[in-house]
């Protein structure tokens, strides 16, 4: 192998940078000549401003000319005044942007870095630099440094900017000893990085595969894999092949392991319709609390006070009262929500689910009694406000999730603070998962009702398990299921094609006056261009809509020609655009830009803001490395500041996922029809597509595609066990 080149310059901008693979186009400038230079490879981390001493070799390009081919990329501090005042003036360093960078520059020179590190108090030199912020700059600069060194330690390993950050939030200057230690605890440890990473770094440190305590890893990853995918539990045998598979070693060397951490209590087993199933213990014991709940709740010997009014006069004088007249299966769900502690009230579109709810509304009201009506995401809260005229809000804010010194993150409403109410609602329920709906259990006080609405057709939660359909399923909670399409409903062809596709009958399309369209087109490479022209243009001009408010794109997939991140740069680049005067900054792959519609892709219980929250960014300062992003639900609107070490939390929202969809209402959704994974293209993810739209639905792509989809029921069953859990309930 020939010797590598050594090139040495300063990166003058970013052309390209893929922050999943981490490659990257850069232009550079060096010492040798006056022309900036190519440089294509993969970077850990880099920025406008620093410098490198590179390693590679020079090649040519067919279209692009003469690049240097990066092999090895090793970080160095800049040395001449553009670089350090580029490098200052990046973002990378809280509270300095262009103006503060050249104030600094101007004032030391090229001593300017060396003074920021060892004499910090000579900032106060500087016009606008007080103590606070002298402090700020000096440990910003100090940890650039650290982060650099645990970014030259993984660099061997893979690891992308965003994981590097957070190794460093965790453990700080003692990264790399922990990591050389036993870096097998940063899948337990750190937020986002999971055993895959950790075995990388442990096979390059010498950890053999076979030493224990990557097996060890390796099952508890293969267990939390399936929890991603929604499962309680896995079988075994299941989950000894799927670790196998992962740690490619003898399966009696992982049986081995299996068995020490279920002797350890580590794991636990248990036995679903005869076959052995592993849990992690704290999912075990909350399937077996729920089960356990249920039954209770639902036995009609169970404690209720006695109803003070005839219920079914009392119901035709609220019908007169609000002009609504019931049909019979209505009346059902609205009389047994009345009589029964616990209610399951599931139906399809146009089948008056809202209806129902203020009806029992107004039947509680009656009575005299307080009732809180919840749901999973702050969209689906606002939307039952609206409905309702009652105020809604977040299960997470309806069980008052916080922060507490002694006790960390934590629902304040629990079995021993339990809900002040005479009867809780929620909405959407098919979105629960296992562990909310747990917690939401525990926080009900004996003697409060609860009724849980919800399309059981829809999609299952993003979260392990599915009380809704297991409970369904099980048969042992009382409930009602709604089949009768009210006459308003049926004229609408979104509603109609909606319970045709359930059924697994093929749409009606195209028709004059309708809403509901298909846009035929074979190319998968023009279907991205039609999805930005039909919001930008074709859609807003000729129904007068608002494309940021009224219309949301749906994509069954994140990474394609037609999938979120694409059709998200795209339609930025349309509805968006850059222009003076208007703030943007780059991060990881992204830009964000004031303006931008985003959304929120994890919980932040210190923010309140939820995993599927959508806003909008109305304020960002580079200098301070802040934004600020406008959030609107049932609570009202509320401004949420957002440091750059948050981002991550944020992604451009004009595109989304159908699951980041769910319990969402849009006037208009407009959805790529996309040749994915079977288990994508199945008929409830376009039934939960579809079901989000109030107005119209437009899909592009092929009719045999809509076809496969509307044909395929929904992939491999979850492995939960609280359907057999509740089996032993006779109660209907």
């Amino acid at each position: 192998m020939l010797d590598l080149e050594v090139l040495e310059g300063t990166v003058e901008r970013i052309t390209f940078r893929n922050e999943e693979n981490l490659y990257t186009v850069a232009r550079l400038k060096t010492e040798e000549s006056d022309e900036q230079v190519t440089a294509v490879g993969r970077f850990i981390s880099i920025h406008p401003g620093e410098s490198f001493r590179l390693r590679g070799e020079w090649t040519t390009h067919p279209l692009y000319g003469r690049q240097f081919r990066v092999e090895e990329a090793e970080p160095l501090m800049p040395a001449t005044i553009e670089g350090i005042t580029n490098y200052l003036a990046s973002g990378l360093i809280k509270g300095v942007g262009p103006a503060t960078a050249k104030k600094l520059v101007d004032a030391f020179g090229l001593d300017t870095l060396e003074i920021i590190t060892k004499e910090p108090q000579r900032l106060l030199e500087i016009e606008g630099i007080g103590p606070v912020k002298a402090e700020a700059i000096q440990k910003g600069l100090a940890q650039q440094e650290d982060i650099q060194n645990v970014m030259v330690f993984l660099q061997g390993h893979g690891i992308s900017t965003a994981y590097a950050n957070r190794i460093y939030r965790h453990y700080r200057q003692d990264a790399i000893a922990i990591l050389s230690q036993n870096p097998y605890r940063l899948a337990d440890e750190v937020s986002g990085i999971g055993f895959r990473i950790a075995d990388s770094i442990a096979g390059n440190l010498g950890i053999v595969r076979e030493a224990p305590q990557r097996l060890r890893a390796g099952i508890k990853y293969t267990l939390e894999q399936g929890l991603e995918e929604g499962h309680v539990c896995l079988p075994r045998e299941y989950l000894l092949t799927k670790a196998q598979e992962i740690l490619e070693v003898p399966p009696e060397l992982i049986a081995e392991e299996l068995d020490h951490l279920t002797d350890t209590s580590i794991l636990h087993l248990d036995t679903i319709g005869g076959e052995v199933v592993v849990y992690l213990p704290l999912l075990k014991a909350m399937e077996e609390a729920v089960a356990e709940r249920l039954l209770e709740w639902s036995n009609p010997d169970s404690s209720q006070d006695a109803l003070p009014l005839d219920l079914e006069p009392l119901l035709v004088e609220i019908e007169a009262k609000t002009g609504i007249k019931l049909a019979r299966e209505q009346k059902k769900a609205v009389l047994e929500a009345c009589k029964r502690p616990l209610l399951i009230i599931t139906g399809g579109p146009g089948t008056g689910k809202t209806t129902i709810v203020r009806l029992i509304l107004e039947m509680y009201d009656a009575f005299g009694w307080k009732t809180l009506l919840a749901s999973p995401t702050g969209r689906a809260a606002k939307r039952l406000a609206e409905a309702t005229g009652r105020r809604a809000q977040t299960i997470h804010r309806l069980l008052e999730f916080g922060y507490d010194a002694e006790l960390g993150l934590h629902f304040r409403r629990n079995a021993d603070n339990p809900l002040k109410a005479d009867a809780v609602i929620i909405d959407e329920v098919s979105m629960v998962d296992l562990r909310l709906f747990y917690h939401l259990l525990l926080a009900m006080a004996p003697g409060t009702r609860l009724i849980l609405v919800g399309d059981a057709d829809q999609l299952p939660p993003v979260g392990p398990g599915q009380p809704l359909g297991d409970m369904l399923t099980a048969e042992a909670v009382p409930s009602v299921r709604l089949t009768e399409v009210f006459r308003q409903a049926q004229s609408s062809l979104i509603v109609t094609n909606a319970h045709r596709i359930n059924q697994g009958g093929f749409p009606q399309l195209n028709m004059a006056d309708g809403d509901f369209f298909l846009i035929e087109e074979k190319e998968t490479e023009n279907v991205a261009a039609l999805v930005v022209k039909l919001v930008q243009d074709r859609l807003p001009s000729h129904y007068g809509v608002n494309p940021w408010e009224d219309i949301q794109v749906l994509s069954p997939i994140r990474r394609s020609r037609v999938g979120t991140e694409n059709l998200n740069s795209k339609l930025q680049e349309a509805l968006n655009p850059a222009a003076p005067g208007k703030e943007e900054a780059t991060f990881g792959g992204s830009i964000f830009r004031v303006g931008d519609k985003v959304m929120q892709t994890e919980n932040d219980y210190d923010k309140q803001v939820f995993n599927g929250d959508m806003g909008r960014i109305v304020a960002l300062d580079r200098e301070d490395q802040e934004l600020v992003v406008e959030f609107a639900d049932a609570e009202g609107v509320r401004y949420i500041p957002y440091q750059r070490s948050d981002w991550d939390q944020l992604e451009l929202s004009y595109a989304i996922s159908v699951h980041k969809s769910q319990g969402s209402e849009y006037s208009m959704v407009v959805m790529p029809l996309v040749w994915t994974l079977p288990t994508l293209m199945n008929r409830n993810l376009l039934y939960t597509a579809i079901t989000r739209a109030k107005r119209l639905v437009v899909l592009i792509g092929e009719k045999r595609a809509l076809a496969v989809y509307v044909r395929q029921i929904q992939g491999k069953e979850r492995y939960t066990g609280l359907v057999e859990r509740l089996a032993n309930s006779t109660i209907k």
